[in-house]
């Protein structure tokens, strides 16, 4: 699935480093992240790293198949991301 082409997706600060992780795990490590990564990357609950994946399918902002490990994709250009802390 490509990125959308739509430059106004906004995003807060704390949703945009979700979103630079996501983009720089794929890209590093060659295939998408999963909860889990999130998680221990971000150094919090399980439930967290979930309500966040959430929130941010809803928003539009990554794509995933729900019960289906490593499948979060960013769907945000990587132009638009922010540096990842």
């Amino acid at each position: 699935m490509s990125a959308p082409s739509n430059s106004q997706m906004e995003f807060t600060e704390k949703q945009g480093q979700y979103l630079a992780f996501i983009y720089a795990y794929s890209k590093i490590n060659g295939r998408l992240p999963a909860v889990a990564d999130l998680r221990d990357y971000f150094r919090v609950a399980g439930p967290t790293a979930q309500n966040m994946v959430v929130r941010l399918t809803q928003l539009g902002l990554i794509s995933r198949t729900p019960g289906t490990p490593r499948s979060i994709l960013a769907l945000v250009s990587p132009e638009q991301l922010p540096i990842l802390r």
